[in-house]
């Protein structure tokens, strides 16, 4: 089992170089080395910033490996590993575990809307093939499906493995009513930048969020503030997040994320595959602004 105190803080879920329509694995090293350097306490491959749904199994497994291999033991390196199918996920699963991910992040099922009863048994069929600590990623807004509280609580009954979930729903509620049902060691990760600091506030043990693609340290100097007992500080670096926030959403992510990330040299391109496509013109100007009043187009460590 991992040491599940290293499981917490900020692990942004790092996106998917793309050149010439191919997986561009060297700039993926880069962004890897970039998330450490910055202080970011852990890394999560295959999230949905990582437009895992256009990879092959085989891109998303060398992904796996490549992250590993790049961390080298330096921070937690979690893994996505979900699918549509049964079958491929254990494929992902499968290879995630056995190659050392710290941890695996499984989302609901999408299209499919199964019953909860179906959520239920697919997790406890993946999770009986493997010793890894894992997660559910609840995101129903992409998913079409909710997990119910007393699905999670049969899941925490019958698999000694699964240790929590990344949360992308406004809901500060349920993960309240999760912590009363499961357990104030439940881990709950943030998985909407809106509410980053508040679900922090309430116990969440940290964040995979995309804006950590652009300036990762803020986000880490955010959850050090929040264990610290440092509300004023958070709430503060959470404020100055904002419209970097929302500027995540003016289009499907990840197209802005990754124009902006362009825009501040951190990847050569902003290149996707379809049916996503690159940010357009009047976007890329919006965008530009924004980071204008960020200050990030003049002082790297502006945010």
């Amino acid at each position: 089992m991992t040491d599940l105190q290293r499981m917490r803080g900020s692990m942004p879920p790092v996106i998917t170089p793309i050149r010439d329509g191919a997986v561009d694995y060297d700039a993926y090293v880069g962004l890897i080395e970039y998330q450490v350097k910055e202080g970011s306490h852990g890394v999560l491959v295959n999230g949905t910033t990582a437009e895992p749904s256009t990879l092959t199994t085989k891109e998303r497994n060398r992904l796996v490996d490549l992250a590993i291999e790049t961390v080298d033991g330096r921070i937690p390196v979690v893994a996505a590993t979900g699918s549509q199918s049964l079958a491929e996920t254990q494929e992902l699963t499968r290879h995630a575990a056995n190659a050392g991910a710290d941890a695996l992040l499984i989302v609901t099922p999408y299209y499919i809307r199964p019953p909860q009863r179906g959520l239920v048994e697919y997790y406890l069929k993946l999770a009986g093939q493997h010793d890894t600590p894992w997660m559910i990623y609840h995101i129903p807004g992409r998913t079409a499906v909710n997990v119910t509280l007393d699905s999670m609580k049969a899941l925490r009954e019958k698999s000694n493995t699964f240790i929590g979930m990344k949360h992308a729903v406004n809901d500060l509620g349920f993960v309240t009513e999760c912590f009363a049902a499961l357990g104030n060691d439940f881990r709950v990760f943030v998985g909407l930048e809106e509410l980053s600091f508040p679900m922090m506030t309430i116990g969440a043990c940290g964040l995979m969020n995309a804006v950590g693609n652009l300036r990762p340290g803020i986000l880490a100097r955010m959850c050090d503030a929040v264990w610290d007992s440092d509300l004023v500080k958070g709430r503060e670096l959470h404020q100055r997040l904002l419209e970097i926030n929302q500027s995540v959403f003016y289009d499907t992510n990840p197209i802005p994320m990754k124009y902006m990330m362009k825009k501040l040299g951190l990847i050569p391109g902003n290149e996707h595959r379809l049916p996503m496509v690159p940010a357009t013109p009047e976007l890329e100007r919006r965008l530009d602004a924004v980071l204008e009043r960020a200050g990030l187009l003049t002082d790297g460590n502006a945010a």
